[in-house]
């Protein structure tokens, strides 16, 4: 709960109702971003793992015509490696 007038002060309590609803909404939509730079990062990490970058193996995927996006290479990159490396290895093939 809140503390302080916000918790006592119905005006005050209203104004901070209103803000915190205007927070989540921004954060919300900030959300779908963070989430898609931690996966890229992550893609990244185990990219380089298998000698090479990033941008390299994106543009390996779509030349082999590969469509996984961003969150599932990031999940197979961290549960398993195995299979993230065989995708690595299709799109260093297509470059």
């Amino acid at each position: 709960g809140y503390y302080g007038n916000k918790s006592r002060s119905v005006r005050a309590a209203n104004e901070q109702v209103m803000k915190s609803g205007q927070y989540a909404f921004r954060d919300r939509r900030a959300k779908k971003g963070e989430f898609r730079r931690l996966w890229i990062q992550r893609i990244n990490a185990a990219c380089r793992l298998n000698d090479i970058s990033y941008s390299r193996f994106i543009a390996g995927l779509n030349a082999a015509g590969i469509e996984v996006d961003r969150k599932m290479l990031a999940d197979l990159a961290v549960t398993d490696a195995a299979a993230f490396t065989a995708v690595v290895e299709q799109a260093k093939a297509a470059l």
